[in-house]
């Protein structure tokens, strides 16, 4: 039994996948997929995230939060960008666990990914649709209320869910659908529409920053840290730093826990290595650009606004857009707002791209049902019917829930895949030493450990309430595998086979596989 939860996919096995005919196209190079990476971390982070972390959490400190957090995601960067280069097929860091540490740790990151990129998307549509009604309203016109916000709103005061008087948020499902009738049709199509929306976000973000430094008074980064530099729990017990009201811990790591929303994204370039033209350069090159170039963008982004506009004065809704209304700026509010729109489009595209391609890996391992997931169009060559299939589910949670119950979940499933990946990179040094790496995680072991430590440093930094939604999620996935996929498991099937020729078995490969 533990033979089969633990059983191991060789580097071997993945690399032989690889010249299987039924494959994604290869038409990605290094600019589609640093455009893929930019296009899914410029968004939400900076149009949305930045005000309330500001306000609420961090104050001017919030500029090295995005140190701290982009410093963090560097660690993971180089370790994601190893295994990329090692094993180019798709994924991420779910083959990556099965190639080092066995089946039940790839099926709890698998499904750990499914709830980040599904869960982030239905956040980032939600905010999507408050832009977009934004535009809607400089241009003269308003949707109906029975359509303009989900059913329910979360209500501080009160500490539950209020009637917003709400049928549905039918902006966020509109533009769910639109995307996933992209998603379908191609790859090409989706990275060409996501290049020219990273273009038209970009253009605005140094916009704000080209014009916003010059409103800049340095008195409002006085004092720089009000809610001070830690903010640190464990499990809901208070460790260091202030609390709020409801004793989540504020600071300057708490910020970066919660803004850590922002950096989602860099990641998802990795699960579009089977459709990189040269995976084993391209895939690192888009990994690494993409998190330096947005790391630098934030930082200055959040100067300029935090210097602008006193931190509780940020508007926690439409920040940037509001802060130069603020200072007389009006006309630039509307252009912000609709390159807002055009940021957070491309947000949710590379987002939805990314969860289908984590189906298909687990489906090709029997791990979910094979002739769903795994079925790739015979004529576009994407995995039409997981897309539709997260889509509908995407809409359904966009459409009805608000934003606050969306929004932390996201942030604790993606630290917990990334300390599975560091793990994972120290794990393959020791076990393949020898592996063709055309990219190596420089000073090993010293960027894999403080890869682990920092982001778990950051989940003690999030509210309680988000580690038992991460259990529930978990635990509803341990119910799916013990009755579905292990039972249905390729890597248990052929583990069956090795102990039924040789009498005994290990991770699936024999000893002398295993030492080769």
């Amino acid at each position: 039994m533990m033979k089969r939860l633990f059983a191991r996919k060789p580097l071997e096995l993945l690399l032989e996948e690889m010249k299987g005919e039924h494959r994604l196209r290869r038409v990605l190079g290094p600019v589609h997929l640093t455009s893929l990476g930019v296009g899914a971390i410029i968004g939400a982070g900076i149009f949305v995230a930045t005000g309330a972390a500001a306000h609420n959490i961090a104050g001017p400190a919030l500029m090295l939060s995005y140190v701290v957090a982009g410093i963090t995601c560097i660690f993971a960067a180089l370790c994601y960008a190893e295994f990329a280069s090692m094993v180019p097929v798709a994924g991420s860091a779910y083959t990556y666990a099965y190639a080092t540490l066995g089946e039940l740790f790839a099926w709890i990151i698998g499904w750990d990914l499914v709830l980040e990129y599904a869960v982030g998307s239905a956040t980032v549509a939600t905010g999507w649709s408050g832009y977009f009604q934004n535009v809607l309203s400089k241009l003269g016109y308003e949707l109906p209320p029975t359509l303009r916000e989900s059913p329910w709103r979360y209500d501080v005061a009160s500490g539950g869910f209020v009637d917003t008087g709400s049928i549905v948020n039918l902006p966020a499902i509109i533009i769910v659908l639109v995307v996933t009738m992209i998603l379908v049709k191609g790859i090409a199509e989706s990275a060409s529409f996501n290049a020219a929306m990273v273009m038209i976000k970009v253009a605005a973000v140094l916009f704000v920053i080209g014009v916003g430094v010059f409103f800049i008074n340095t008195d409002n980064w006085v004092p720089f840290a009000p809610y001070g530099w830690t903010g640190i729990s464990f499990f809901g017990n208070h460790v260091a730093g202030q609390t709020d009201a409801g004793g989540s811990p504020i600071g300057m790591l708490a910020g970066a826990a919660i803004i850590f929303f922002a950096y989602i994204g860099f990641d998802s370039v990795s699960t579009h290595t089977e459709e990189a033209r040269n995976p084993q350069r391209d895939v690192p090159i888009g990994i690494v650009a993409s998190l330096v170039i947005c790391t630098v963008l934030y930082i200055a982004v959040v100067a300029v606004l935090t210097g602008m506009v006193r931190y509780n004065e940020l508007d926690i809704a439409a920040p940037v857009s509001r802060a130069f209304q603020q200072k007389g700026i009006g006309w630039a509010e509307g252009l912000i707002a609709a390159a807002g729109v055009a940021g957070i489009t491309s947000v949710l595209l590379v987002m939805m791209l990314s969860g289908p391609r984590v189906f298909l890996a687990m489906a090709r391992d029997g791990l979910v049902p094979h002739d769903f997931f795994a079925d790739v169009h015979p004529k576009f060559r994407t995995p039409w019917k997981s897309t539709i299939l997260i889509g509908l589910f995407v809409m359904t949670l966009s459409g009805l829930l608000p934003i606050d119950a969306l929004l932390h979940l996201t942030n604790i499933g993606t630290l917990l895949a990334f300390v599975i990946v560091c793990a994972a990179v120290l794990i393959m040094r020791k076990k393949y030493p020898d592996a063709e790496r055309p990219f190596r995680c420089p000073w090993v072991p010293f960027v894999p450990i403080m890869g682990v430590l920092s982001c778990l440093l950051l989940m003690f930094s999030l509210p309680v309430e988000n580690w038992w939604r991460l259990f529930a999620w978990l635990t509803l996935g341990f119910v799916i595998y013990f009755f579905y996929g292990r039972h249905h498991s390729v890597m248990a099937k052929h583990l069956e086979r090795e102990i039924a020729a040789h009498g005994t078995g290990g991770a699936y490969m024999s000893k002398e596989q295993d030492e080769k």
